[in-house]
């Protein structure tokens, strides 16, 4: 992977964060997309850059604007002459009561999780088919396969979306460029974690085999293994990581 040029959305912080530590541990260069965590993008891209001697680009982006997310692409292109990965990890969750959740925020939801992976995977997909090599990895959720949850049914239906925008991406890019996803159970992040008490992590672990929420690395090196040559043969695929549930 040394000398790959990886774009990561939502790279700044949380899993984003870890995902783009691991990829420049194995020598990557990393293009780090952020929307409001300017600080930590530009901390994040500052450490890397000493710790591992790659280049890091870091561009501020709305993916629920398509002139934004254009506006990204060309920022790409004149730093970068490829894009070897592209990892589809930001995502909009906007937790709430059912019998609050409103058209507005259902719609903000849909645009960012499935709209701008799509423009956005569509862009960068182009540009792999052109070179004829790319691999791409949405994070998805067990939300859009078996898990349900009312207070985020927004979010659990753009991710079921994007398990549907995998299977197509990876229709549409053959042979060339292979498409998967990555479907998480509870992951241990700092957003994930703030929001809840320790009893209902409790009443959750119960749920899972391994007992515990999934460490952030765990999911990050299943990332880097899915980008990787080792899994040269492994396409279409939506890998549940939910150390067994239920």
């Amino acid at each position: 992977m040394k000398g790959m040029v990886a774009l990561i959305t939502g790279g700044a912080s949380g899993l984003g964060s870890t995902i783009s530590e691991v990829l420049a541990s194995k020598g990557c260069n990393i293009i780090i997309n952020y929307n409001t965590s300017y600080e930590k993008a530009i901390n994040l891209g500052a450490k890397l850059e000493e710790k591992y001697h790659i280049k890091v680009l870091t561009i501020k982006c709305d993916l629920s604007s398509e002139d934004e997310i254009n506006n990204m692409v060309k920022k790409i292109k004149t730093n970068f002459s490829h894009v070897d990965y592209l990892i589809n990890n930001a995502a909009l969750c906007l937790d709430s009561l059912y019998g609050d959740k409103t058209k507005k925020n259902f719609m903000k939801t849909l645009e960012v999780n499935v709209v701008g992976t799509f423009l956005l995977s569509r862009l960068i997909g182009d540009l792999m088919y052109e070179n004829k090599k790319g691999s791409i990895v949405n994070i998805s959720s067990t939300n859009g396969i078996n898990k349900y949850y009312p207070m985020t049914i927004d979010y659990d239906a753009s991710k079921a979306a994007v398990n549907s925008l995998t299977h197509n991406l990876s229709l549409e890019y053959a042979p060339y460029v292979r498409v998967n996803a990555i479907a998480p159970g509870w992951v241990k992040t700092e957003n994930e974690m703030k929001d809840l008490d320790l009893e209902y992590i409790k009443s959750e672990e119960e749920k899972i085999f391994l007992k515990r929420f999934a460490e952030e690395e765990e999911i990050a090196k299943i990332v880097s293994f899915l980008l990787s040559d080792d899994a040269s043969y492994i396409n279409n695929q939506i890998i549940i990581a939910d150390g067994g549930t239920y």
